[in-house]
């Protein structure tokens, strides 16, 4: 079995891991907003700025969880599983657009503007140990699953992040992990404003956070837009797949097999395959049909098979595959 198949569906634990995201983010973005006017620290209104671009995202994800486990209809004949990745997309613009817009201003308006006093900065550290702690658990929690579903897959965690094709485990992930960072730079630009009594390292706290959430935006905001434009099913399980049909005695060539998901925990499979000549056309379509229930036995993540004869031969086809997948083609005999 592949190591895709293999992945437990994760829709439940990813919707804990956004709820309890979310519920911490919106207390946090409360107790940074309130220390930040006492302060008039601007790394921490930066960070309650933070916190609520955080919270905007979890709503998003939650909307993305939801929406996109819709059944297939007439207008949707492959289900809505994309949906999830658009809605994600949009949480990533919120991270951006929320978030490390109003960091830089605030910072560049403390760098450049007039300078500001600080105020009870003791307020402001207690805020930020205990918003550090909460954080912490959230970050646990995404944490958990990003590494068991990296253990499930025999892959390091960035590797598992880089090709995983559920956004909301890696976005909570990736957001909680710059929180964290970002609760450390803000209690940096305090605690320097409090010793030197200037403000340009609280406005560079700030402009740092910016930059931090800005990088993260850019992420996640590349990750969905490749699973919205179609990315293809993992390569080990798109070699299982060739492997299994080219193994099949009723098929003397793969000459083509392209893979695309669907949505989290589905793959759309096209394969174009030369089928032994003094096959009948009966045994053909009993041999479709026979290969689309094992992969789909053997592959649980494949959720669509679509098996197409044509001759290994036919030089405008194996002119397009070559076009597509290049010198691969060649070392796959294409």
């Amino acid at each position: 079995m592949s190591e895709e198949s293999e992945r437990p569906h994760a829709g439940g634990e990813s919707t804990l891991t956004v709820l309890l995201a979310g519920g911490v983010n919106l207390a946090i973005a409360v107790m940074k907003a309130v220390a930040g006017v006492i302060t008039g620290s601007g790394a921490m209104l930066s960070e309650a700025a933070h916190s609520v671009a955080d919270t905007f995202t979890e709503i998003l994800l939650l909307t993305a969880l939801r929406r996109s486990g819709r059944p297939a209809d007439v207008m949707h004949p492959f289900g809505y599983g994309k949906e999830r990745y658009f809605w994600s997309l949009l949480a990533a613009v919120s991270i951006f657009a929320s978030g490390a817009t109003f960091a830089l201003y605030e910072g560049f308006s403390t760098v450049f503007g007039e300078p500001v006093e600080q105020t009870s900065p003791i307020v402001g550290y207690v805020v930020l140990a205990l918003a550090f702690v909460l954080e912490s658990v959230s970050w646990t929690q995404a944490f958990r699953q990003v590494r068991r579903g990296a253990v499930e897959q025999n892959r390091t965690i960035w590797k598992f992040l880089r090709y995983i094709d559920d956004p909301a485990p890696k976005t909570v992930f990736l957001e909680d992990s710059a929180a964290l960072v970002g609760l450390v730079l803000a209690f940096a630009g305090v605690f320097l404003h409090h010793v030197t009594g200037s403000a340009v390292y609280d406005g560079i706290a700030s402009i740092l956070i910016g930059v931090l959430l800005a990088i993260v935006a850019y992420i996640l905001g590349r990750t969905n837009l490749r699973l919205l434009i179609g990315r293809q099913a993992d390569l080990p399980v798109v070699r299982g797949i060739r492997e299994h049909l080219a193994g099949a005695a009723e098929i003397e060539a793969v000459v083509d097999l392209q893979t695309m998901l669907l949505g989290t925990d589905q793959i759309l499979v096209c394969a174009r395959v030369d089928f032994d000549d003094a096959l009948g056309a009966a045994d053909v379509e009993r041999a479709c049909v026979r290969l689309a229930a094992e992969l789909h036995s053997e592959f649980s993540d494949v959720t669509e098979v679509f098996i197409e004869p044509v001759p290994r031969n036919d030089p405008e086809l194996r002119a397009a595959v070559l076009a597509r997948y290049g010198d691969i083609a060649k070392r796959y005999g294409r």
